[in-house]
């Protein structure tokens, strides 16, 4: 099975963004919240990858990035008091669809690896 190839255009741009947010006056438990983030990010149309320790999706810009972060964090602004966030971007240019790349790159070494054993 051959490598796929993306061709990007000249000016394209990829911001991956990994982000947690969750409000730290609410208990132990905090998975209701972080549901009306992601439910907010599917309204939103936000391709994202959910994992156990946060979120991750991709702009083009980050302007665009930082209105989702923005829109998720008033999805708790009502009714939290305190909300924690941390993000990690991820910005290169001349490149896009590197959530799934990134992905596909590293599963691609691992089989090949396992070929040549």
């Amino acid at each position: 099975m051959g490598q796929k190839i993306y061709f990007c255009k000249k000016n394209s741009m990829s911001v991956l963004v990994e982000f947690a947010m969750f409000p730290t006056d609410k208990g132990e438990s905090v998975s209701s919240y972080v549901a009306r983030i992601i439910k907010w990010l599917e309204e939103q149309k936000v391709s994202y990858q959910l994992t156990a320790m946060g979120t991750i999706f991709e702009t083009e810009t980050m302007s665009e990035a930082l209105k989702i972060l923005e829109g998720a964090y008033k999805q708790l602004e009502n009714d939290c008091n305190r909300v924690y966030s941390i993000a990690k971007f991820d910005v290169r240019k001349g490149k896009t669809n590197r959530m799934q790349q990134k992905i596909a790159s590293v599963q691609h070494k691992l089989q090949a690896e396992a070929n040549d054993k």
